[in-house]
């Protein structure tokens, strides 16, 4: 009788750790096909335009002017100059 009410309560233990995982595999193929918003760091759009404004940086052209050329903010010059100047700093 023991071994009985052992056997369904592992069926039962077995039923709910599937429950579970079928839960869980849901959660993660939500997270699997999920779009990554924001900006994303040195990615090749971030590079291309970091690396023409390290050309047009060091060619003499204002921050702005490489804005406007790359149709990018303002505020987005400065955080690739501070980028800049902190890998030119590391290279010395």
């Amino acid at each position: 009788m023991e071994s009985v009410l052992m056997y369904e309560e592992a069926l039962e233990k077995i039923r709910a750790l599937e429950r579970e995982n079928a839960q869980l595999r849901e959660e993660l193929e939500y997270y699997k096909n999920r779009k990554m918003s924001g900006r994303q760091k040195h990615n090749s759009k971030w590079m291309e335009i970091y690396n023409d404004f390290v050309d047009g940086y060091e060619g003499g052209m204002t921050l702005v002017e490489i804005a406007k050329r790359n149709n990018v903010s303002e505020r987005t010059m400065y955080r690739y100059k501070a980028y800049y100047e902190k890998m030119k700093g590391k290279k010395r």
